[in-house]
C-alpha cells in the first residue's frame, strides 16, 4: 500500500517514525540545540577562524572555516540539519575543535532554507559549496585532494546527494573529489517526507523526491563511508541508514555502520566535540588521522 493510501493513524505514526522532537520532545531538544550552541560560541571566541566567507550569492551561502595549523592537511566538512527548513552552521561550531586539534580544516556550511528555496535548490548550494571549497580551501592550510563529507540527518541526506553527483562531468573536478562520506542519522529515500507535517515547508514532488533520494542513485563516489545513526532512534532512522550501508557496499565501496549506544537523535551530535568519543575516533581514522 503506498503512502497517498495511509490510514489517519498510519500517518500519525509516520510522523512518530520521522519528526525525532515528536518522540524526544520539544523542550529536551531545545536542552540539546541550546547547549551545542552555547559550546559553539565559546569555541568561536577561543578559536581563529573566518567566519561567514561567500561561496554562493544569497545571504545564507556561506561558510565558517577553521583551518588547520599546517598546509596541506586534510578537511573535514560538515553540513548541519534540520530537515532543509531550520538550524544554522553557528549550532555546530564546536564540532571543529577535537578535528582542528588533530591537524584538519573544518568548514562549516550555511544553505538557504525551505519553503524560501526547493531541496533540489539546496542540492546545488551544497554543489557549489564543495566546488567553492576545491578550488579555495587551500588558502586556509587544507589540501583539495583531501576532502571528507559528514552531516546529520538533512545534512546526512546532502552528504548522499554529494555522493551520487558527477564531479568531473557537471563540474570539471577531479571525479575522486570525495575522499571519504560520514553521513550521520540520515535519510536517504526522502519520498516518505512528502507525506509527513514537513511537506507543507518542503514541498517535494514525486519527481523532486525520487531525483534527490541517495538510495535510488547511482553512488558515483569511490570513496569509504562511515554510516552513523544512534541507538535510541527510530526504525526508520535505522532503516535508512542500514540500507544506504547496504548500497554503498554493493557499489564496491568500503563501508562501516555504527549503531551508537542509546543516542537519540539529537545525542548522536553531541558526540563530535568530544576527542575520545569513539565516534570522532572512527572519523579521525577514516581520515588518516
Amino acid at each position: 500500500m503506498g503512502f497517498e493510501n495511509f490510514t489517519a493513524e498510519q500517518l500519525n505514526a509516520l510522523n512518530d517514525e520521522y519528526l525525532p522532537r515528536r518522540t524526544v520532545g520539544n523542550a529536551k531538544a531545545e536542552v540539546y540545540l541550546n547547549a551545542a550552541t552555547e559550546r559553539s560560541a565559546d569555541f568561536r571566541d577561543r578559536q581563529d577562524g573566518v567566519l561567514d566567507v561567500a561561496y554562493g550569492d544569497t545571504a545564507l551561502q556561506t561558510v565558517d572555516i577553521f583551518p588547520a595549523a599546517s598546509p596541506g592537511s586534510p578537511v573535514l566538512i560538515f553540513i548541519h540539519g534540520g530537515y532543509w527548513r531550520s538550524l544554522d552552521k553557528d549550532v555546530y561550531s564546536e564540532i571543529a575543535e577535537p578535528f582542528v586539534a588533530a591537524g584538519a580544516t573544518v568548514v562549516l556550511p550555511n544553505y538557504d532554507l525551505c519553503p524560501t528555496v526547493t531541496v533540489p535548490e539546496i542540492v546545488d548550494q551544497i554543489r557549489t559549496c564543495l566546488k567553492w571549497v576545491h578550488y579555495n580551501i587551500g588558502d586556509y592550510n587544507g589540501d583539495p585532494g583531501n576532502l571528507y563529507l559528514s552531516g546529520h540527518s538533512a545534512g546526512g541526506h546532502l552528504t548522499g546527494m554529494m555522493m551520487a553527483t558527477d564531479w568531473q562531468g557537471s563540474y570539471g573536478l577531479p571525479a575522486d573529489l570525495l575522499k571519504g562520506a560520514i553521513p550521520l542519522s540520515g535519510l536517504f529515500d526522502i519520498e516518505p517526507h512528502r507525506h509527513t507535517e514537513l511537506q507543507e515547508t518542503i514541498r517535494l514532488t514525486a519527481e523532486t523526491a525520487a531525483a534527490n533520494s541517495p538510495q535510488k542513485l547511482n553512488i558515483l563516489s569511490t570513496c569509504p563511508v562511515l554510516c552513523a545513526v544512534g541507538g535510541g532512534e527510530s526504525e526508520e532512522f535505522h532503516r535508512q541508514s542500514r540500507e544506504f550501508a547496504e548500497k554503498c557496499k554493493t557499489h564496491g565501496l568500503a563501508c562501516d555502520y555504527m549503531d551508537l549506544g542509546t543516542d537519540n537523535h539529537f545525542d548522536i551530535t553531541n558526540r563530535l566535540h568530544d576527542p575520545d568519543d569513539p565516534l570522532v575516533r572512527a572519523i579521525l581514522k577514516l581520515m588518516g588521522l
